[in-house]
């Protein structure tokens, strides 16, 4: 999921999770998705500042085997919230953390539960995100009969000493056959992920691992920059002087150099980080994120959205447990999204997909800004004379800067 924006909590938290009548008014308007955050990792990545934990970060009683009971006491707390009014889940993403970590019985348990209480719309997308070295051919045939019908693997790249800067446990090879042997299992939408910008990794290392991932023939590929968090093991190395990070012109030939690569091997991009191989294959669940749609997000440190108000739970495996088993609410904070923060989000998300942002949701400077990213090679000048802001190429490697400019 889409890394959450800074927020201060300005609502509210009853106990039992109830939203305000106004958030429920447009239930159904929008699709519904849900994300089911899975906190456990068999080691901590140096780079990684996400909401996990190691067996050895845990204290006694908070243990993998009891995670499936919480997550879906937390879907009948969702039910409950929701009410009659909730649509059927659209899209279904099992993110992490490893949820392949859980045994697949209980990744199956925890989508039965979503079935039963929600209903799964026909053609529903269900991803799980999963290690390489954390599946097996029965991993993949007990999910896949279990519905599940689309995986994401954790490739980052083919290279081994970029694979050992980033603390990855898995060897070069191991991603490419997860993948045959999800294909064999019967998935047909199957993601690579990989991560530019390592230190130590040369253009050359970088066009290795595309190509390696291009050659496991997977239908979609996400290529992310390594962003190097304050707080994590690899923040502290570079600080030290350790590691060194690559310049920001180094990041855009690595991303031309991906985009070059999929392009060429029929893969398209539809939003700044991610390429697909048809419309079939894209993530609809982030899509759904992209585009404005209410989720309920499950497990420590879960963020959701419906209606405008959105919330995040309690960070800990333990006290989220807790919560739940005392009937209550696992939400640490929320907040009731005003129209011009709501507006500016549109502006922000909708300007990385490939087709662009309205421009009716621009202002005169805004809409002066899109004229301008149009003569400087940043947007499309066809786009726009439709009404639409749609990235060049260019344009996505400077959409930071330029929404700023957008939302004016």
């Amino acid at each position: 999921m889409p890394a959450p924006l800074p927020h201060a909590p300005d609502a509210p938290l009853p106990t039992d999770g109830a939203l305000p009548a106004d958030a429920l008014a447009g239930l159904g308007e929008r699709p519904l998705a849900i994300y089911v955050h899975v906190p456990f990792c068999a080691t901590r990545c140096g780079y990684c500042d996400f909401n996990t934990y190691t067996a050895q970060e845990l204290p006694g009683g908070v243990n993998r085997g009891s995670y499936a009971a919480s997550a879906i006491a937390e879907l009948g707390l969702a039910r409950q919230v929701l009410g009659a009014s909730a649509p059927q889940v659209q899209t279904v993403f099992f993110g992490g953390g490893t949820p392949t970590l859980l045994p697949a019985a209980d990744l199956a348990a925890i989508l039965r539960a979503i079935d039963e209480r929600f209903g799964l719309a026909p053609g529903a997308e269900v991803t799980t995100e999963a290690n390489p070295e954390s599946v097996t051919p029965q991993t993949f045939e007990t999910l896949r009969a279990a519905g599940f019908t689309r995986v994401s693997l954790g490739m980052q790249s083919a290279v081994p000493h970029v694979l050992k800067t980033l603390d990855r446990t898995h060897t070069p090879g191991r991603p490419a056959a997860a993948v045959a042997q999800a294909r064999a299992a019967g998935f047909e939408h199957v993601s690579l992920d990989l991560i530019y910008g390592t230190p130590g990794e040369s253009d050359d290392d970088w066009r290795a691992s595309v190509d390696a991932a291009l050659a496991a023939a997977p239908d979609h590929v996400s290529a992310y920059a390594l962003t190097v968090e304050p707080g994590t093991r690899m923040h502290a190395r570079v600080r030290r002087g350790e590691l060194p990070l690559p310049d920001e012109d180094q990041l855009a030939d690595r991303y031309a150099i991906a985009d070059e690569a999929l392009s060429a091997a029929g893969l398209q991009w539809y939003e700044i980080s991610n390429w697909a191989a048809s419309d079939d294959a894209r993530c609809a669940h982030n899509l759904n994120y992209w585009r404005g749609a209410d989720w309920w997000g499950v497990g420590p440190g879960a963020h959701s959205h419906v209606g405008g108000v959105r919330w995040w739970n309690v960070l800990h495996p333990s006290a989220y447990a807790t919560a739940l088993s005392e009937r209550r609410s696992p939400a640490a904070g929320r907040e009731q999204l005003d129209a011009e923060t709501r507006r500016f989000e549109r502006v922000m998300l909708e300007t990385r997909l490939r087709e662009g942002l309205d421009a009716e949701l621009l202002r005169e400077d805004g809409l002066a800004a899109a004229r301008r990213a149009v003569l400087d090679g940043l947007a499309d000048p066809a786009a726009l004379a439709a009404g639409r802001v749609r990235l060049t190429r260019r344009g996505r490697l400077l959409a930071d800067a330029l929404v700023r400019d957008l939302v004016d």
